[in-house]
């Protein structure tokens, strides 16, 4: 069957930019690659897309295609077309599929080799009401990997060539198909990529390259942290690969509850218990806050319920410089036990008129409108 137009193929013109045969490229390379799409064909036009990929984005190999079309490789190679399996798509694969993808091209072993991040660490640390209001200093454990001080992190002694992949990582497979044969290249087997096998593995760390190391810490933890919030300690996870950087350490908060106040973002709420007589006649009332007692007037006739804001006695916001309010709530307390004297004073009060208000007056107008 005769070959189209590598640009043609790309659906790029013959003045296309790199970047823009790249591009073509990676599109094409997600729509038919075998392992994503399984329609009948896709598979061989992936392979139409490599081929065309591997000769224009190579300076030299695009100069030659454009001076003698694909002549210029079928001479090369007695008639059979152009072998682009020894063409490296381990990069552009791993932009398009991510590290972890299989297949076509590789990228479990392209990956192998690179700089790495080590893994990031979740730690959860108790809080006292008040650590978490104003901040707090701690020091804390924390047990991360490092890399192995007896194998330099390697995994073993005795570093020499694989013998089967001859250092590069890969093993480059023959496949055939109903429309013909492809090359798929893929991690190494017996050095699972890596290029490089040991006469022994490290007893250390059993192979790993990696060990625990218990340290200590000390962290600065800001004012107004909540339950859930977290903290990044930056370059206190596990230690990189192949020279990576560390992870991070991230902590999260567990704010203990207060015995007094209650939280609601940067609110604080303090329910205040006052007698029958004080929501009657009005008192004023000392009563904390998270920065010192402050006196509180409550007006005469108050109510179970009523809300009293104390601006700025709330939290500091730990994003800004905003302070939430402190908010008094009233609870009337009954008393359920009464002196004698106590009592006699409740029963004179009782024989007064005190149910001159609106809300007596709508009730006894219905009883008396359903005893009719």
């Amino acid at each position: 069957m005769e070959k189209r137009d590598y640009y043609e193929v790309l659906g790029v013109s013959k003045n296309a930019t790199d970047k823009e045969i790249k591009s073509s490229f990676r599109k094409l390379a997600k729509q038919y690659h075998p392992d994503v799409n399984k329609e009948p064909g896709a598979d061989q036009k992936f392979k139409e897309a490599q081929e065309a990929y591997s000769v224009l984005s190579d300076e030299t190999k695009r100069k030659q295609y454009d001076q003698f079309g694909h002549a210029a490789f079928d001479q090369m190679n007695g008639g059979a077309g152009y072998d682009f399996s020894g063409f490296d798509f381990g990069d552009i694969f791993s932009e398009i599929f991510g590290s972890s993808f299989g297949g076509f091209g590789g990228s479990n072993y392209s990956s192998r080799n690179r700089r790495q991040k080590g893994s990031d660490k979740l730690m959860q640390i108790n809080l006292s009401f008040e650590e978490a209001v104003f901040g707090t200093k701690k020091s804390i454990n924390v047990t991360s990997s490092i890399d192995c001080d007896d194998c330099d992190g390697k995994g073993g002694h005795g570093e020499k060539t694989c013998s089967q992949c001859h250092g590069s990582g890969v093993v480059t497979v023959e496949q055939r198909s109903l429309f013909g044969s492809f090359m798929s290249r893929s991690a190494c087997p017996k050095c699972n990529g890596a290029g490089v096998i040991f006469s022994s593995s490290c007893k250390k760390c059993n192979g790993a390259g990696k060990i625990n190391k218990k340290s200590e810490i000390d962290v600065t933890i800001p004012a107004g942290v909540d339950t859930g919030n977290q903290l990044r300690i930056p370059g206190k996870g596990d230690a990189g690969y192949n020279g990576g950087p560390n992870g991070d350490l991230y902590l999260e908060f567990n704010v203990k509850s207060h015995e007094i106040f209650m939280r609601d973002g940067n609110d604080i709420y303090l329910e205040l218990p006052i007698t029958i007589t004080e929501a009657v006649l009005g008192c004023k009332k000392e009563l904390p806050t998270l920065y010192g007692n402050v006196k509180l007037t409550i007006p005469a006739g108050s109510e179970s319920g009523d809300k009293h804001r104390l601006k700025e006695k709330g939290i500091k916001s730990p994003r800004g410089n905003s302070i939430g309010n402190m908010y008094v709530i009233l609870r009337i307390i009954v008393p359920k036990k009464l002196s004698r004297d106590q009592k006699k004073l409740f029963e004179s009060l009782d024989k007064t008129d005190l149910e001159s208000g609106t809300e007596f007056k709508k009730i006894k107008d219905y009883v008396n409108k359903n005893t009719k």
